[in-house]
């Protein structure tokens, strides 16, 4: 168990020791694109980083894509999706975007498997917008490829698959950042500096709430859509037969359907969960740990095809005293985070920002608000706790593969985000107190919870062990 503990020391020594490796020399031939590692100095191809995108759906057409692309000095040179629609219509779409900003444009190759993808020795970091079984396999066989990363959460669809993945990117020394975004957000930066620095008093409490997702979806079988490869799109889950609202629309990019079955996900206590809880870690400076505590319950649909959580309540428990609540968001008490300490309260959210038009809809008002407004009047001194400043969560992780230091958002933390979203999901399942080990990852004296750290993998979609 001891190789899987991961300081902070030590996963930014390794970090730091890995970026300081040789150039790639570049291969016999004329590529058609320059990879960054090759030359050096500011008007060098070095400059340039050359992007891929493996999944080019919702998230990556409206969010993360336009979020790259704005810079002129990222180039996205491949697309990748298992449906044929999809990846030529991100194809037009990088061409275009392009073209209108600055006038120019190269050709972008499509690819239907992401293997090939990660072979292109052209590419130097990639973009992974997948659906969430997905994320932790593509995220280790990138780093192994020599790839920095940028991985839509959540980090891992099981904490054992976090685990793997996170000791990846720390053993390889890539620049990984996981799309927590609420990171560059200024209200959220700047409520977790005053938690920190005690303008509430004592942290006693924090309380999280979030939306929760419907029952329905119609599981009768349809055809695979031509040009879509369905078999391998279930990746490492179980095979099921193919229908539009287990998967996403054949037509259009609105909210998909796999978000709402637990087969590909936790629904909204990882989707949107692993925002708001790894603000919460944040603030409590608790990154690189998590809870000891954790009991909930919810709601789960009877019938119908999606069966994530609807309403649910859960109550966590850490090292320091402060207790942890997730609820189902109400009118009265509306989706963001609330700190409660001894001096004050302050609640945090996304105000009106929304990543995708077909996001559920959040607070609309101010986005940060206190007990006192005094409270956020009297800023954060030179001599105190000041956390990572990011504007922009894209840009920065653009700097971080530039300059080689670790972004706003890194994997360790990004897994212990979700780990502790997952650990809820956990005793949502098994309806009782659990007693979690954040050292060893283990929960204590509980071999049926233990069990659930982890799922049964479909050959040949299984991760590999080693490197």
């Amino acid at each position: 168990m001891r190789d899987n503990v991961l300081t902070r020391r030590s996963f930014i020594r390794t970090s730091i020791a890995a970026g300081a490796g040789l150039a790639a020399i570049p291969a016999i031939g004329a590529p058609l694109y320059v990879p960054s590692s090759v030359l050096k100095g500011e008007n060098a191809p070095s400059n340039r980083i050359n992007i891929g995108v493996i999944g080019t759906g919702r998230i990556a057409l409206g969010h993360d894509m336009p979020g790259v692309m704005k810079y002129e000095s990222a180039h996205i040179i491949a697309v990748c999706d298992l449906d044929a629609r999809r990846v030529e219509e991100a194809r037009k779409q990088v061409i275009a975007f392009r073209k209108e900003k600055f006038g120019k444009a190269d050709e972008v190759r499509t690819y239907e498997n992401y293997e090939e993808l990660l072979a292109n020795p052209e590419i130097d970091a990639v973009i992974i917008c997948t659906p969430d079984h997905w994320h932790a396999k593509i995220a280790i066989e990138a780093v192994r490829a020599g790839k920095d990363v940028y991985l839509e959460k959540p980090t891992s669809l099981t904490i054992a698959e976090g685990r793997l993945m996170s000791n990846a990117v720390n053993s390889t020394g890539r620049i990984f950042q996981l799309g927590t975004q609420q990171r560059s957000s200024e209200q959220f930066r700047y409520a977790c500096e005053l938690v920190r620095n005690g303008r509430i008093g004592t942290l006693r409490e924090v309380e999280i709430r979030l939306p929760g997702d419907p029952a329905g979806g119609n599981a009768s079988p349809m055809p695979v859509p031509d040009g879509f490869n369905y078999e391998k799109w279930l990746g490492s889950t179980p095979y099921v037969p193919y229908t539009e609202d287990r998967v996403h629309p054949k037509e259009g990019y609105g909210r998909p359907g796999w978000l709402r079955c637990e087969q590909f996900g936790a629904g909204m206590i990882t989707g949107w969960g692993n925002h708001h809880f790894d603000i919460a870690q944040w603030a409590m400076g608790t990154e690189y740990t998590g809870p000891v505590e954790i009991s909930g319950s919810a709601e789960f649909p009877r019938e119908g095809l999606w069966d994530v959580h609807g309403d649910y309540h859960t109550e966590m428990l850490y090292a320091n005293g402060v207790k942890v609540f997730g609820i189902t968001e109400t009118s009265e008490k509306p989706n963001g985070i609330l700190f409660t300490g001894d001096d004050g309260w302050i609640f945090v959210c996304r105000g009106d920002y929304k990543a995708t038009a077909s996001d559920p809809g959040s607070f609309e008002g101010s986005p940060l608000v206190a007990s006192d407004p005094r409270i956020l009047k009297a800023g954060i001194k030179d001599s105190e706790i000041h956390l990572t400043v990011s504007e922009d969560h894209h840009l920065n992780w653009l700097n971080a593969i530039r300059t080689r230091r670790q972004p706003v958002s890194p994997a360790e933390v990004g897994h212990r985000s979700c780990s502790v979203c997952l650990l809820q999901h956990i005793a949502m399942k098994l309806g009782r107190k659990l007693y979690w080990d954040p050292t060893l990852e283990r929960f204590i004296n509980d071999d049926e919870a233990n069990a659930l750290l982890s799922r049964p993998e479909r050959y040949p979609y299984q991760i590999k062990r080693g490197l």
